[in-house]
């Protein structure tokens, strides 16, 4: 079995925006991808890149990705990494490749020297839940996470996609 990580390229996007849309088929979740190439690309290469990615192939062939932003703590006082997202196709399982996947964040992590990393796993992924138990993670079973989409966020700061002011109140 030969095995590759490497980091995204401008390239290979839309091949993770597939892979992207088969993890939210998993997590029962396709009605939410609203990512296309253009998205995904700035977000990656953009002039301010706000995340990265890396992908695992195997034999030649894509197996999967994780996708990784920083986060601040401000009781840590530095940087910390977020796994936004962790995929291996179904037929790469139990391969080892997750754990390598997951190891390649936390080195990109480790270079930057945050203090925290961490993620989310939804409740009934109980696989995930032990997979990553076994790596060491702890659930933080204390907080809750919190969400509001798009509209939402516009709505609270009071603003609609048709009216945008600037910050002295003028309209756009």
């Amino acid at each position: 079995m030969r095995v590759n990580i490497s980091k995204l390229t401008r390239n290979r996007v839309p091949e993770l925006l597939k892979l992207i849309r088969e993890l939210a088929r998993f997590e029962k979740l396709e009605h939410e991808v609203e990512a296309n190439p253009k998205l995904l690309r700035e977000a990656f290469f953009g002039r301010r890149p706000v995340a990265g990615a890396v992908l695992v192939d195997c034999d030649g062939e894509l197996a999967g990705y994780a996708i990784y932003f920083f986060t601040f703590s401000s009781f840590v006082g530095r940087n910390g990494i977020w796994l936004e997202d962790l995929y291996v196709r179904q037929r790469f399982r139990r391969r080892g490749l997750g754990r390598e996947l997951i190891k390649a964040v936390a080195r990109v992590g480790a270079r930057r020297n945050c203090g925290r990393f961490e993620w989310t796993a939804l409740n009934w992924n109980q696989k995930a839940l032990d997979f990553y138990s076994r790596l060491g993670a702890k659930a933080m079973n204390d907080w809750v996470l919190l969400r509001m989409d798009a509209a939402g966020l516009r709505s609270l700061a009071g603003r609609s996609n048709a009216a945008r002011t600037t910050s002295q109140g003028k309209r756009k």
